[in-house]
């Protein structure tokens, strides 16, 4: 089809000057379009399918950009990009110097908050609406689109609560898939499922209760009944809550059917849906699958180990537990703080609670983990997946901050393994039994280990191994960042001359061998895939100032500023901790 109407629409200026009855066939071609670039760039898919019509009715409606539209979470947004004049860059989405895969302040006027971790959509839309009122405007519509389950996040519930108790101009669209990355779990996926059937007691009376006024439910996908909907309710003032129905994947088959594997499905055929599989055959495997793998392997013998996931299980791989003991492993739904304080009362009574959190996502939790677990120094075993610079998610889905927000918290042991093996022995030694509460950090992606499933070995908490020996310069490393190390090595004519250790963990540091190292060698190398600022670096650097070393110590690490999006390898060179990178500094620090 000939994309005649997408064509024309460099802004929803344009958009509002169609006649409505055009609108629909715009739908078309907008989906259409989303379907051909994701195709072949790869990206967010299903979520932005299944908000086509209503992203079209929101701009048909509102006076964007001086009405605030907010979307929640970000990945609905393709659309959105593509009609406010990012059309014809869309096809840069997620790539390095492209745009962003999320709505971003600096990238746009249409974009009236930046977004990519879920339910903060209500709390901003409710700030600028309050502002407004100071600013006696009181005309402008603030608007949040809250949807795939982040509706049942706490602070989405705070946002509520708050709005409903003043006079904000503010209206909450609640896209109602029923799915996030993973089906919808919780009481609430319940209750807003029985409006869909028609079961009306005392209609919608939770949200009711909050002092909105309720509306719908409506079809997501019929047009004119959004536009009506959103007609009525921009005459409306107060706190307004629109229940509207989508289906995730709209508009691609094998999406629809398969709406998990199509959040992000990577390159498909834009034809048939058909996902494009990459060749893993003789790869290493991820190291999200040796952890959900082992975790069976140990649950299956261990009847005290427990899986908990806010919402990611097949992301972290917990779905096969969660498959295989379905008693024992529970999906909490978009909730970090719950994940963390309900893992810790498990713990308290005995059982062994493996909490699985990407590492981006703890720093959501982060008075959870000191108030409810460090300080009472229990046990529960933190899996911290996609730790380091996670790719094309970006700035908001890197996991570089956790060492040095984890490491200044008492009784917290930290452990980042270079390799599978190490990770699933890792696992092995925690669910022995642990008088402290752990941390396994981990990167998204293929490890290096083919051979990964080898007999269980106990690992000696804040111990450290030499990987290589050498004679003037040795190069500290933690995580899987090492493998770099390893690799740098080779390519170093002089690399007698260069040592490799590998310190496991960053708290408690393996200061006996800090002390040989510090006594044996000229000049130190740290690198990390963290923060050079407060991290493992910097527990180095802390080391030698309270112990009097004086030996030229070198940092590498991520630099003191946001990270933006683009694949792993070039991130890693803008962040100066390439192979290369290390090898640059390795043939520097041998000529000082």
């Amino acid at each position: 089809m000939a994309k005649s109407l997408l064509n024309k629409i460099n802004s929803p200026a344009d958009l509002r000057e169609l006649p409505a009855e055009k609108l629909a066939d715009l739908a078309v071609e907008l989906r259409q379009f989303i379907i051909d670039i994701v195709a072949a760039k790869e990206g967010h898919l299903g979520a932005s399918l299944g908000v086509v019509e209503l992203t079209i009715a929101l701009h048909y409606v509102f006076n964007t950009p001086e009405d605030d539209l907010i979307w929640d979470v970000g990945h609905q947004a393709y659309g959105h990009k593509i009609l406010t004049g990012r059309r014809e860059v869309f096809h840069t989405n997620r790539q390095l110097n492209g745009i962003s895969g999320f709505p971003k302040r600096g990238e746009s006027e249409y974009d009236s908050f930046g977004v990519g971790h879920s339910s903060t959509a209500i709390s901003a839309a409710l700030g600028m609406a309050i502002a407004s009122n100071l600013s006696e405007d009181f005309e402008k519509q603030h608007i949040a689109v809250i949807g795939d389950a982040s509706i049942a996040s706490g602070m989405a519930f705070e946002g509520l609560n708050h709005a409903g108790v003043t006079r904000a101009n503010l209206l909450v669209i609640l896209n109602d898939n029923a799915i996030g990355i993973d089906p919808s779990v919780g009481a609430l996926k319940q209750y807003f499922a029985k409006a869909k059937v028609g079961y009306k007691p005392r209609q919608m009376n939770m949200i009711e209760a909050l002092n909105f006024q309720y509306h719908g439910p409506v079809d997501g996908h019929d047009l004119p009944s959004l536009i009506k909907a959103l007609e009525h309710l921009k005459t409306i003032k107060g706190p307004k809550f629109l229940h509207v129905i989508t289906k995730k994947g709209k508009g691609l088959k094998k999406a629809e059917e398969d709406q998990v594997k199509y959040h992000a499905p990577g390159k498909f055929d834009r034809a048939t849906g058909e996902i494009i599989v990459k060749n893993s055959n003789g790869l290493p495997p991820k190291y999200q699958d040796v952890f959900g793998l082992t975790l069976l392997e140990l649950a299956k013998k261990n009847e005290k180990i427990i899986g908990i996931t806010p919402a990611m299980p097949t992301g972290s791989s917990l779905k096969y537990m969660m498959d295989a003991l379905p008693e024992r492993a529970f999906d909490v739904g978009i909730a970090e703080q719950h994940a963390v304080t309900l893992a810790a009362g498990m713990a308290t009574q005995g059982y062994i609670v493996f909490c699985n959190i990407y590492s981006t996502f703890l720093q959501r939790a982060y008075d959870q983990l000191i108030h409810d677990v460090a300080l009472q120094k229990l046990p529960v075993i933190f899996c911290l997946d996609r730790a380091g610079l996670v790719g094309e998610d970006g700035a908001t889905h890197h996991g570089v901050f956790d060492l040095a927000y984890l490491r200044c918290i008492p009784n917290l042991h930290i452990f980042a393994p270079m390799d599978e093996v190490e990770l699933r022995n890792m696992l092995y030694t925690a669910q022995l039994g642990l008088e402290f509460p752990l941390v396994i950090r981990y990167p998204r992606g293929r490890g290096v280990t083919i051979d990964w499933q080898q007999p269980f070995e106990k690992i000696e908490s804040g111990k450290g191994i030499c990987v290589k020996n050498g004679a003037k310069i040795v190069v500290l490393s933690i995580g899987h960042i090492g493998q770099n190390v390893k690799q740098a090595l080779k390519q170093t004519p002089e690399e007698g001359l260069i040592a490799h250790y590998h310190l496991r963990f960053v708290k408690p540091l393996d200061e006996e061998l800090l002390h040989t190292i510090f006594g044996k060698y000229e000049r130190v190398v740290t690198i990390e895939d963290g923060t050079a600022t407060g991290g493992f670096g910097s527990a180095v650097l802390e080391f030698a100032a309270k112990h009097q070393y004086s030996l030229p110590i070198e940092v590498m690490g991520i630099p003191d500023f946001f990270i933006e999006h683009g694949k792993v390898e070039e991130l890693q060179e803008i962040a100066k901790i390439s192979v290369e990178d290390i090898v640059k500094m390795l043939k520097l620090q041998l000529h000082k």
